[in-house]
């Protein structure tokens, strides 16, 4: 038997309080009346379709969260949810693969809003290597890899710093994004150990987290960027982010060229 949903209006007025926002800011931003919001909130007005869809923009609400919000109302969802491996979406899954193969020969990888790994280019293959099979076996969650002591934690030579970068990031989203899931893996990776690598004196001058780690090649230092679909409108879409990895030094730049250079030869043996 289906739980029946929570009302609107106290959905409406979570999303609004966890955007820090009074009543009067929210009408602001929607301009509409301060009183037009509150009798949305108490229950006392009932919201058309296109109202409900202009407050979650301006509360920024996610597209998945949106569809929940419109359900609560009595309306269909506004935002299909459809696989990357479906017909339709052939031009996002193109545009994903080539910006990871661009990225070549740095790495990059795609995840979902849960951290788990969709895709990634052959220069991560580098930094994986002899991680145990069964932490590699999908679904595979990059962060709990990341600080896992028997993953990637023992490599990182500056960890405690990389560890603490995580976890803020990781309870920023799972603020903003109000998803028990998230807010579950933030607990997870706080009660797991670290483990291995000797740590490094946090450097507070520099303008990045780095992070350096370990590999067969040396020591590598890397800082990282975020891409995500500019408008989507798919709940996929919506939720898919790429983090590429960029040197954070000439020699990280090098043995990297150097390792995909000796890659390309093994092939065409």
């Amino acid at each position: 038997m289906m739980m029946p949903s929570r009302p609107v209006g106290e959905l409406l007025r979570e999303w609004r309080q966890r955007r820090s926002l009074s009543q009067l800011d929210l009408a602001m931003r929607a301009e509409v009346s301060a009183r037009h919001v509150s009798f949305l909130e108490t229950g006392r007005s009932a919201p058309s379709r296109d109202m409900l869809l202009h407050l979650a923009e301006e509360l920024e609400v996610p597209l998945r969260e949106r569809n929940a919000l419109l359900m609560a109302a009595g309306f269909a969802p506004a935002y299909p949810e459809n696989s990357l491996e479906e017909p339709q979406m052939k031009a996002a899954r193109e545009a994903v693969e080539l910006v990871l193969s661009g990225h070549e020969p740095y790495p990059a990888l795609a995840v979902d809003r849960h951290w788990h790994l969709i895709t990634a280019n052959r220069a991560v293959g580098l930094l994986l290597e002899g991680i145990p099979s069964e932490l590699l076996t999908p679904p595979v969650n990059v962060l709990r890899l990341s600080l896992h002591p028997e993953g990637l934690a023992p490599r990182i030579l500056n960890l405690e710093q990389w560890r603490a970068h995580i976890l803020a990031r990781l309870q920023r989203q799972a603020a903003a994004t109000a998803d028990a899931k998230l807010a579950a893996l933030l607990g997870a990776l706080r009660d797991m150990g670290g483990g291995g690598a000797a740590h490094e004196v946090p450097d507070f001058t520099s303008i990045v987290v780095p992070l350096r780690m370990k590999t067969r090649l040396g020591v590598m230092s890397f800082i990282s960027t975020t891409t995500v679909f500019g408008t989507p409108m798919d709940i996929t879409l919506s939720e898919l982010a790429i983090e590429s990895f960029f040197p954070a030094d000439a020699v990280t730049g090098e043995l990297l060229r150097e390792a995909a250079a000796a890659a390309r030869r093994s092939d065409m043996v």
